[in-house]
């Protein structure tokens, strides 16, 4: 060995010996983090929860509330606090740490549906009984004094508030959570995870744009991540059937919604081979509402009426600007059942009604009649569309921070419709250099029969855990290439069927039931 060999691994055994004597980061006590240190954050509680007994979640005055009886039967440190990235901006939070010893390693954020500033306990209570630091925002707003009406009234005057819900209000809650754990416990995370849907899926996907270093992996549910557009095609929908009254010819009355939905399954259920209930591709469906319209002069419980039918069609086609140019997709034939939500009335719908009002027009006193799709979209696209639209498809910094996304997306959605995900899958696959570039981070399930998040499917698919998969997938490193739902009643779960991944669909064998999983393959199909 040469005099400079030795000399380099005499230094390298010497400084591992100085690394090796160094001591880990100090843990500090649940209570001090009332003094730790956040730029632009305050700390306003830092509370040890001893359990049991059962820590009682008290309620909040919020226009949706905490479900009393709400317990937490493990022992963790509450914390609570405020970010303040603007002189108008006031970020509510809790950051729930369990124990050292009960800790997984894993930071889980909760997300919001909707606009909805208040602190989700459900979501907290959820994940630090499995072990997760857990952290929820209000959005940086409070639902207090909010109604079913004006459910955004706190955005008129306050564009920041509009821009901490937009997109900036989960990052200051990520950025606090993680100086909080590293405090805590003298350590990183191992893992950060999101999963969440609606609008918990357009935060999902403006953490994945924006700030691709604050999660691993995320799940995006039925992502309303194209807010101008979406919120358009929503109201869009309600100024169909609403605009001339329940009464009006044009209006669909809900009981003819099964009847639509019964025809379209006749058209199209067995495309895949197997009656099961729902269609598994409705972009093949070619179903035409016309075939049930009544006979003439009509109007009877089973069939459309001829302005009925143009009302129909007009639902599955979705709004297109003035020039002929898409705005947002329609809904797809079998999504019928869910139609009331925007269609039924008899008063509009108060989320895309509610944004129109207060975060574009400044005006509480708009009336939805007055609502032209093509000028409205381009007056919110100009005036928030930076605040809340989540559209960029280049993910190449989450890609290289190492993430893994999980996009999916229920095809009997009725309020978001569901090929609007498709449509922002294929502009990051286009935008990244095909399918080769993406398969690695980026899978897209497309879910049959599930409607409106896991939970309340139609049909199979309310089961369906995508924190699960998204947790297995960073975990191990294998990407998911199929996902099997169950569907329950009364608990006990009745069938199952597999979720594929995009572009791949489940094809059934063609022998034994088509209510079990296990008898569909995943495949591009020939039908």
């Amino acid at each position: 060995m040469t005099h400079h060999s030795f000399r380099y691994l005499l230094l390298i055994f010497l400084a591992g010996i100085v690394l090796a004597s160094r001591p880990a980061a100090a843990q500090q006590s649940c209570e001090s983090l009332a003094t730790l240190k956040i730029p632009g954050v305050t700390i306003t509680l830092a509370r040890s929860i001893q359990a049991p007994p059962a820590f009682e979640v008290p309620s909040t005055p919020g226009r949706f509330g905490t479900p009393n009886g709400l317990l937490v039967h493990v022992p963790f440190c509450r914390v609570a606090g405020y970010a303040t990235p603007t002189s108008d901006s006031h970020i509510s939070f809790e950051v729930w740490l369990p124990v050292a010893a009960n800790w997984s390693g894993k930071y889980v954020g909760i997300g919001n549906p909707g606009f909805i500033g208040e602190i989700s306990y459900a979501g907290l209570v959820r994940q630090v009984e499995k072990g997760d630091v857990a952290a929820s925002t209000d959005t940086g707003h409070s639902d207090i004094g909010a109604t079913s009406e004006a459910p955004s009234a706190w955005a008129i005057g306050h564009p920041e508030k509009v821009a901490d819900w937009g997109y900036r209000a989960v990052h200051e809650t990520a950025v606090a959570a993680k100086a909080l754990i590293r405090a805590y416990y003298g350590r990183p995370e191992k893992y950060s995870f999101w999963s969440s849907c609606h609008e918990g899926g357009n935060q999902a996907l403006t953490e994945a744009q924006k700030y691709p270093a604050d999660y691993d992996a995320i799940a995006a549910g039925d992502p309303a991540y194209y807010i101008t557009h979406l919120q358009a095609v929503s109201e869009y929908i309600t100024w169909l059937s609403l605009k001339d009254g329940v009464k009006a010819a044009s209006y669909i009355p809900p009981s003819k919604y099964a009847v639509i939905h019964r025809a379209a399954l006749d058209k199209c259920d067995a495309l895949d081979g197997v009656r099961d209930g729902f269609i598994e591709n409705p972009m093949l469906c070619h179903f035409d509402p016309a075939t049930i319209a009544c006979p003439a002069k009509e109007d009877l419980p089973s069939c459309l009426t001829p302005a009925q039918v143009h009302t129909a069609k007009l639902i599955y086609a979705g709004p297109k600007f003035a020039d002929g140019k898409q705005i947002y997709p329609g809904f797809d034939p079998g999504s019928e059942l869910g139609w009331g939500l925007m269609a039924a009335g008899p008063e509009p719908l108060s989320i895309s009604t509610g944004f129109f009002k207060s975060m574009v027009l400044n005006d509480e006193s708009w009336d939805f009649r007055t609502f032209d799709v093509s000028r409205d979209t381009k007056l919110a696209e100009e005036r928030v569309g930076k605040y809340v639209d989540s559209t960029d498809p280049n993910l190449d910094p989450f890609k290289r921070h190492g993430g893994k996304l999980l996009l999916y997306e229920s095809w009997d959605e009725a309020i978001i419709p569901p090929r609007g995900a498709l449509d922002y899958y294929n502009s990051v696959v286009t935008k990244m250099g095909g399918l080769k570039e993406t398969t690695g981070f980026l899978r897209l399930f497309m879910i049959p029969g599930m409607g409106m998040c896991p939970g309340f499917g139609m049909g199979a698919g309310s089961t369906f855990n995508a924190l699960d998969v998204i947790e297995k997938w960073r975990e191990t490193g294998v990407a998911p290439d199929r996902i099997e739902n169950a569907h329950k009643v009364n608990g006990v779960v009745d069938r199952t069927h597999p979720a594929c991944a995009w572009p791949k669909v489940a094809i059934y064998s063609g022998s034994g039931s088509p209510y079990d999983a296990a008898n569909f393959t995943c495949g591009i199909p020939k039908w």
